[in-house]
């Protein structure tokens, strides 16, 4: 990272390359197939990897990985699925290299999906195992592409309106279009399904909505939790034309179908035993859609992936600010929502003032000397709760606090009754899983105006919650090593501010424990998409704020 060119390697590696381990000095990354495929199916070519990798390699890059990789470039695409037509449903898995084609007509693991040869570049798939067969085929090694098309949905009258509700402009920013255009493709089957990649606070949801006005038919929205779909509600009333009663909710309250309608993956994976079949899975398959979409994709549950096998003729459209996995089935959002349409690196949006500018601070703090002991003796398994839960963050806490005096303040963290004992002493509400939604979104608004300057909350808000006055976010505790929480957390400052002020987000991890351990993976995200931390000592913090004041960089 001394190097001058390191930010440009960075750059240019993120697109085909994941971030494995990020020291101070020497970052690693790794070149898997499913990375180099998204990149394929973003339009990267294995002569731009090349490039990329012979202009920052210190020796000169071996020919046997150069290889490996044009393969596997090669292999995107080598393989299609096509409509048979008048076959009743029947498809095509298609490919220009025959031979191929027979190795895969004597795989075992296929035989269930295949119903025989149609000619030498062609196979016979059985109906409604286009999803399964696809999943399979990845975990072989060949990733599908689908041109198989999709059934048309109910249609649907929308359009994005020209002012918001309140009478301002509304104005789509060109990297919208161009997500939305990318998913789209003009209508062919080369578009349709596929997953949108932007940082939080960069518009998302408007590029759902985009989509929704280009596929123009009836529409089923999921989402991670009800504060999430009544925000999505609130967005398509402001900034489209659809009305109240075409848009639905189904959620634990409520359970209606209409045109529009949004429900969360918890109602949809809700089951009163592990024996019962899931009750609402019929969701799926209530109306006839003719767009899913699936927004922080990266949550998906296990068992909606399942259903999601069986509605490939339906258009499907991802949203995520980051495709890793903490279950490590990216495979399974490749080959079942769709490859990778669109991504626009984090700190370009930044330097073009479409997210606010960000820096990171990880405080290092010791263990006082009573709980030395305890964490010692302590089972593996509560360590981490032991160290993220040190009740000397509350002290550095208190100053960081100080410090901002004019800054709206999150206080986010993964343990309740840590974030209880903040509560008593910070003076400051705590939002939490068990406050009723309606009391959530009062403390909510009341932070967004200026009323309310500090919230804690617990993971409740990692996911989907609008705070655009959010400018420093204080990390207490966090989900072990999740690098997509930390996406989340970061998120939540990162809409633009109106002063120009910088937006801050702070780590309090407890040193030489298993709190550091997995605070150290959760950066990799950060580190990837060019956030670099300061790693201070709790005894230097004072002398760290005092020379960001020095230099004018208090807000």
């Amino acid at each position: 990272m001394d190097s001058p060119f390191s930010a440009d390697a960075r750059d240019l590696l993120s697109p085909f390359a994941e971030l494995v381990k990020s020291p101070e000095y020497v970052h690693t990354y790794r070149i898997t197939p499913l990375s180099l495929w998204n990149a394929a199916s973003c339009g990267i070519s294995y002569a731009f990897i090349h490039e990329v990798l012979s202009r920052f390699s210190r020796y000169p890059v071996p020919e046997n990985l150069l290889f490996e990789i044009r393969e596997y470039m090669e292999r995107y695409g080598k393989l299609w699925l096509e409509h048979n037509p008048g076959m009743n449903g029947e498809l095509l898995l298609r490919s220009h290299d025959e031979v191929l084609i027979l190795e895969l007509l004597q795989q075992p693991r296929l035989k269930d999906y295949i119903l025989g040869r149609w000619d030498a570049g062609s196979l016979r798939v059985a109906p409604g195992l286009r999803g399964h067969l696809k999943q399979v085929l990845i975990r072989e090694g060949f990733p599908v592409e689908d041109r198989a098309g999709y059934e048309e949905g109910d249609p649907l009258d929308i359009e994005l309106r020209p002012h918001l509700s309140m009478g301002e402009p509304f104005t789509v920013r060109y990297y919208q279009n161009d997500a939305a255009g990318s998913f789209w493709a003009g209508g062919s089957v080369r578009g349709g399904s596929g997953v949108i990649v932007l940082p939080c606070g960069a518009g998302k949801t408007v590029v759902g909505m985009l989509v929704m006005t280009l596929i123009r038919q009836h529409t089923l929205i999921l989402v991670t939790n009800t504060a999430a779909l009544h925000q999505w509600r609130d967005e398509l009333l402001d900034k489209t034309s659809l009305r109240a009663d075409q848009i639905g909710e189904f959620s634990g309250e409520i359970k209606e179908f209409k045109p529009v309608t949004i429900s969360t993956y918890h109602i949809l994976t809700y089951r009163k035993n592990r024996e019962d079949d899931f009750i609402h899975m019929h969701l799926f398959n209530e109306r006839n859609w003719g767009l899913v979409v699936y927004d922080e994709v990266h949550l998906l549950p296990a068992p909606v992936f399942r259903f999601t096998a069986e509605i490939q003729t339906k258009r499907r459209l991802g949203l995520t600010a980051t495709l890793v996995r903490e279950d490590g089935r990216e495979d399974d959002v490749f080959s079942l929502i769709g490859p990778k349409k669109h991504d626009v690196p984090w700190k370009v949006l930044e330097q073009q003032g479409w997210i606010a500018h960000a820096e990171c601070a990880e405080i290092r703090i010791p263990l006082p000397d009573d709980l030395r002991m305890e964490y010692a003796v302590t089972a593996h398994r509560e360590k981490y709760r032991v160290a993220a839960s040190n009740p000397s963050k509350i002290r550095v806490l208190q100053d960081l606090i100080r410090f901002h005096t004019e800054e709206n303040i999150l206080i986010i963290g993964q343990y309740l009754d840590q974030l209880e004992q903040i509560r008593v002493i910070i003076g400051a509400p705590l939002i939490t899983g068990r406050m009723p939604n309606r009391e959530r979104e009062v403390l909510y608004e009341a932070f967004r105006v200026g009323k309310q300057r500090i919230l804690i909350v617990s993971k409740v808000a990692n996911f989907a919650i609008d705070l655009p006055a959010a400018g420093i976010a204080i990390q207490v505790s966090g989900t072990f090593g999740s690098r997509q929480e930390e996406a989340q957390r970061l998120g939540r400052i990162l809409r633009p501010k109106s002063s120009g002020r910088t937006a801050w987000f702070y780590s309090l991890v407890t040193r030489d424990t298993h709190d550091q351990k997995f605070a150290h993976n959760r950066q990799l995200f950060l580190t990837e998409q060019g956030y670099r931390y300061h790693l201070v000592d709790m005894k230097e913090l004072d002398q760290f704020l005092a020379g960001r004041s020095e230099t004018g960089t208090r807000s």
